[in-house]
């Protein structure tokens, strides 16, 4: 049997924050694309967010560096699915300095 054959079986036994973990190491090993994230001048002043939702990829980050698990975050937004999340920690990787500095300016604000 084959790799692919082999996770495809494993995959309805993983929960929604495993399911989360796998997508993002594999779009880790694909690359920093992330088309699930958008910039809207309408939507949130502009910050990017992920598609379908207000949801900003920076207040995701900031959930993430309080300890908040991605299973929790999928569980808080039902809109939100795991490639969500993985596109977004995939957008932080490379946005750093602006995630940071929109999480500044938010709790500023």
């Amino acid at each position: 049997m084959s790799t692919i054959h082999d996770v495809e079986k494993l995959l309805p036994a993983l929960s929604r924050g495993e399911k989360a973990q796998l997508l993002k190491w594999v779009v880790r090993e694909l690359g920093d694309d992330f088309p699930g994230i958008d910039s809207d001048p309408k939507v949130s002043g502009g910050e990017p967010c992920i598609v379908r939702s207000r949801i900003p990829v920076w207040m995701l980050e900031q959930a993430r560096r309080l300890g908040v698990s991605e299973e929790d975050l999928l569980h808080a937004y039902p809109t939100l699915r795991a490639e969500d999340l993985a596109n977004a920690w995939g957008y932080v990787r490379t946005h750093q300095e602006a995630i940071d500095r929109q999480i500044v300016e938010n709790e500023n604000a």
